[in-house]
């Protein structure tokens, strides 16, 4: 089963032993970089790029669209200044989805401006992805820490406490 950080604690070699969650494109190869791990960060970099890029080009047939409607200045104004802040929200939200958990309900609240701003998301992704896999840090420590948990549980005691000695 997993709890609240993800970890699954089946049974991997030994009873209870946790498992890295897979990231998304990357499977549990960020554990320990191989399996094609360096050739999954220089695809994932180019396609959130390239996805970006495509982005901006559909919203910038959508700012013609919006001059040749002749909608006037404010409208235009309004779009693009939409675009830009829910873009900026979107990134800064995405960026810190990559150190911590999100929470639930905030971003359930926050959906629609991460669907305006996918832009910002789609950047934040492909940044993150020039120095690790996106979410790795956060996944890697929860997964060090539900070690560090297991191992604390499996050790034996190296004394019998019954034969402590007592202080006077």
């Amino acid at each position: 089963m997993s709890d609240e950080t993800g970890i699954q604690e089946t049974p991997a070699g030994s009873p209870g032993t946790p498992h890295p969650d897979p990231l998304r494109l990357f499977g549990t190869t960020w554990v320990t970089h191989d399996n094609g791990y360096a050739l999954r960060r220089i695809a994932a970099s180019i396609g959130s790029l390239a996805a970006a890029i495509a982005s901006c080009l559909v919203l910038r047939f959508a700012y013609e669209g919006l001059q040749i409607a002749d909608t006037g200045s404010f409208v235009t104004v309004l779009v693009v200044a939409m675009f830009a802040i829910c873009s900026a929200l979107a990134f800064r939200h995405t960026w810190d989805g990559f150190t911590q958990r999100p929470d639930p309900d905030r971003l359930a609240s926050l959906r629609g401006l991460l669907a305006i701003g996918f832009v910002g998301s789609l950047l934040a992704y492909f940044f993150r992805s020039l120095t690790e896999a996106p979410g790795e840090k956060l996944h890697r420590e929860e997964y060090e820490a539900a070690l560090d948990r297991h191992e604390k549980r499996t050790t034996r005691r190296t004394r019998n406490p019954s034969k402590k000695r007592r202080r006077a």
